[in-house]
C-alpha cells in the first residue's frame, strides 16, 4: 500500500556509519532495524542489509545500501541510513553516501581501537562537513577497553571521552541512546520546496525484470509518480513509473520531498541512461544548475579479463555494462591478445575490487574467464619528445626512451609500536620513503610513507600482515607520480614473444621475475617433441633461460642385436629429423599453463581475510 507523500524535511536525518572492516558496521545496521520496528523477529537474519551471496560469505560490506527507520521521541523522526563498505578499495563507495547525508556515525571497535580505514573515512567526512557521532562498538567483548579507546577517539576529534557513546551491536546495549542523539545532533536537510526538483543520484543497480533502479537523495523541490523526468548530464528523459523509499524493502510512495532518500524505476534497460553522479530534474520544470557531481575514480590496478571459451566475448561484454551500473568505479576497454583471444582491459581500484569483480562476473553471469597479471598505468617519453600512456605492457614502446613515470601513492600504517622495524624493512624493500611517524598511544604509532602504486598493488598486504602478526592496517591514495628505472621483461618461447606473460618491472628485480616465470612455465608447459627454451629478456637481452626437455622416442626398440653401426645410423636419422622439426615446430601452449601462471596465487583471496 503506498505510503504517504512526502515528508517534511524538520523530522527528517540522513546519517551513513563509517568504520573500519570488520568493526561491526552491519551487526549494528541490523540492531537499528529492530530497536526502529521495521524488521520483525521472523524475518531478521545476519548482515539484513548486505544482499549479495558474496557479501554474506567473506562478512564484508561491497556495496552501500539505504534503508529508511522510523523513531519516536518527542514526535516521529525518519531516520535515512547507509551502510557503508569499510575496505579501503570500496571507498568510492563510501564517498558517494558521504553526499547524501548530513551527519555519520564514527564507529570504532572498542577491542581494536582506531584503525587506518577509520581515520581515512573520519577525512572524508570532515571535507563533507558532517556532523560526527563517535561511538564504540562491542563493549560486551572481555578484551574491551571502552575507556582508553574512547580517550583516543577524543583526542583526535576534540571532543570529551565521555561524549564518546558506548554500545554493543550484538546484544543491542546503547542502541536506543544512539538514536536519540541521531536525532539531537545531526542537522535537518536543508532545500528550497518550492524550487524545481533537484535530485542526486548516488547510487543504481539493474534488475532483470524492472531494469535500472535509481537511488537518489532530493535537494530541492519534490518528484511524484507518473511524472516527467530528465536527466542533466546526458539529457535523456523518462517517465517515473515508481517512486519510492526503501524500509528496508523497496515501499511505492506518493512522492519525495526536500532532504528524503528513496528510489525511481522508469523502466529503461539501457544501463548508460542513468549515471552515478547525474542530477534529476521535472522534464516540464527543469532546474538551471546541476548539483556537484563527484569525482570520477581513477583505476589503481589494471588487469585483462579474456572468457576461456572465446564464443563468450559477448556475454562478458553485457556483464561488464550491467556490473558497472552497480559498480561505477569500473573502467573498461577492449583489447586482444595474441594467445589468450579478445577479451577487456579493466580498470579496478585495488586487488580486492579486482578478485570481487571477477567473482561475481563468474557467479551471477556464469563465465570462465582468466585475468592476467594485474599493472598499473605508466607514462612513457621517448626521445622524439612523444608521451604515451602504457596500461598494458603489449603497448610498451620499443623505440629510446627518455623517462618512465609511475604512480605512487601515499599510505597510512598504524600498528603496534613493537613493529616499527618489520614495517620500516619491508617499505624499504618495496622502494617506499617515511614522511613522518606519530603516536597515536604509547603503544600504537601511525607510520606515513609514499610507496610507488605498482610495489603494492600485489602482495604487500599480506607481506605487511605477515610481519605484524595481523595487527597492522593500512590505507592509501594517490599522491602523484615519480620517475623510475623501469623495463619492459618479456617471455620467449622457441624465440616467440607471448604477449600474455611479458610484465613492466623496476630494473632491479626483472631478474628475479624472468627466473621465476621461466621455471613456472618450464613445470607447466608439456614437452614437445623437441626441445623448447623458454627464456626471459629485457629487449634483446636474454635474461634467464629454462630447457623443456623433448620427448625422446626409442628408436633402437626394433633394433635387437646386430652391428652397432646400424644403431648409429638410426640415431643420426632421428636427429636430423629433431634438427628439422625444430627449426618448423610452434609450441602448443594448453590453456591450464595460461590459467596456472597468470593466477595470483590465491594472493586476492589472501588480501580479503588480511584485511578483515
Amino acid at each position: 500500500m503506498p505510503q504517504p507523500a512526502s515528508t517534511p524535511p524538520g523530522v527528517i536525518r540522513n546519517f551513513c556509519i563509517i568504520a573500519h572492516i570488520d568493526h561491526g558496521k552491519s551487526t549494528l545496521a541490523d540492531r537499528m532495524l529492530q530497536v526502529t520496528g521495521v524488521v520483525g523477529e521472523r524475518q531478521m537474519r545476519a548482515q539484513y542489509l548486505d544482499r549479495m551471496d558474496i557479501e554474506r560469505e567473506r562478512g564484508i560490506t561491497i556495496k552501500s545500501q539505504a534503508v529508511r527507520m522510523p523513531w519516536a521521541v518527542d514526535t516521529t523522526y525518519i531516520l535515512n541510513m547507509i551502510d557503508t563498505p569499510g575496505h579501503v578499495d570500496f571507498t568510492y563507495e563510501v564517498s558517494r553516501s558521504l553526499a547524501a547525508c548530513e551527519g555519520a556515525v564514527l564507529l570504532v571497535d572498542a577491542a581494536q581501537g582506531i584503525e587506518a580505514q577509520t581515520l581515512a573515512n573520519l577525512y572524508l567526512a570532515m571535507e563533507n562537513d558532517l556532523t560526527i557521532i563517535p561511538v564504540l562498538n562491542k563493549i560486551d567483548l572481555p578484551s574491551a577497553q571502552p575507556q582508553k579507546y574512547a580517550e583516543e577517539i577524543a583526542g583526535l576529534i576534540g571532543c570529551d571521552p565521555a561524549d564518546v557513546l558506548r554500545v554493543s551491536g550484538k546484544t543491542g546495549e546503547g542502541v536506543p541512546e544512539l538514536l536519540d542523539r541521531i536525532v539531537a545532533e545531526i542537522p535537518p536537510p536543508v532545500g528550497d520546496a518550492d524550487a524545481p526538483a533537484r535530485a542526486m543520484i548516488f547510487d543504481s543497480v539493474y534488475d532483470t525484470y524492472r531494469g535500472v533502479i535509481t537511488y537518489v537523495r532530493v535537494v530541492d523541490g519534490s518528484l511524484s509518480p507518473r511524472e516527467r523526468i530528465a536527466m542533466m548530464s546526458t539529457k535523456a528523459t523518462h517517465e517515473l513509473l515508481e517512486i519510492g523509499a526503501i524500509s528496508p524493502e523497496p515501499a511505492p510512495t506518493q512522492g519525495l520531498g526536500v532532504g528524503e532518500v528513496g528510489y525511481l524505476i522508469t523502466g529503461v534497460k539501457d544501463v548508460r541512461q542513468s549515471k552515478v553522479g547525474d542530477t534529476v530534474t521535472g522534464e516540464r520544470r527543469q532546474a538551471a544548475q546541476p548539483l556537484g557531481g563527484y569525482h570520477d575514480p581513477r583505476p589503481m590496478v589494471f588487469s585483462g579479463l579474456y572468457p576461456i571459451d572465446g564464443s563468450d566475448y559477448p556475454i562478458l561484454r553485457d556483464a561488464l555494462d550491467k556490473l558497472k551500473l552497480n559498480d561505477a568505479a569500473l573502467i573498461y576497454e577492449p583489447e586482444t591478445s595474441g594467445a589468450l583471444g579478445f577479451g577487456f582491459r579493466v580498470g579496478f581500484l585495488g586487488m580486492l575490487h579486482l578478485e570481487i569483480v571477477r567473482e561475481r562476473l563468474e557467479r551471477e553471469f556464469n563465465l570462465d574467464l582468466i585475468s592476467t597479471l594485474p599493472n598499473v598505468s605508466y607514462d612513457v617519453r621517448l626521445d622524439d619528445g612523444s608521451e604515451l600512456e602504457v596500461t598494458n605492457p603489449s603497448e610498451f614502446p620499443a623505440g629510446k626512451i627518455a623517462s618512465i613515470t609511475e604512480p605512487v601513492v601515499r599510505g597510512t600504517i598504524l600498528a603496534p609500536s613493537e613493529f616499527i622495524g618489520a614495517i620500516m624493512e619491508l617499505c624499504q624493500s618495496r622502494r617506499g620513503t617515511l614522511l613522518g611517524m606519530d603516536y597515536l598511544s604509547p603503544e600504537r604509532v601511525e607510520l606515513r610513507y609514499t610507496l610507488p602504486l605498482a610495489e603494492i598493488v600485489f602482495d604487500f598486504f599480506d607481506a605487511l600482515k605477515s610481519r605484524t602478526r595481523g595487527y597492522a592496517s593500512l590505507d592509501y591514495e594517490p599522491s602523484g607520480d615519480q620517475e623510475a628505472d623501469l623495463v619492459k621483461v618479456d617471455i620467449l618461447l622457441q624465440g616467440d614473444t607471448v604477449d600474455a606473460f611479458s610484465a613492466i618491472v623496476h630494473r632491479d628485480k626483472a631478474y628475479a621475475y624472468g627466473v621465476q616465470m621461466a621455471g613456472k612455465l618450464k613445470e607447466l608447459i608439456p614437452r614437445q617433441q623437441f626441445e623448447v627454451p623458454v627464456q626471459a629478456a629485457i629487449g634483446s637481452r636474454v635474461i634467464a633461460r629454462e630447457t623443456i626437455r623433448a620427448i625422446r622416442k626409442d628408436v633402437l626398440a626394433k633394433c635387437y642385436g646386430g652391428d652397432i653401426s646400424r644403431k648409429r645410423k638410426l640415431l643420426e636419422k632421428q636427429k636430423e629429423g629433431k634438427k628439422r622439426m625444430k627449426m618448423v615446430g610452434s609450441v602448443e601452449v594448453p590453456q591450464e599453463a595460461f590459467i596456472a601462471a597468470l593466477s595470483q596465487d590465491g594472493s586476492g583471496a589472501e588480501i580479503a581475510k588480511s584485511k578483515k
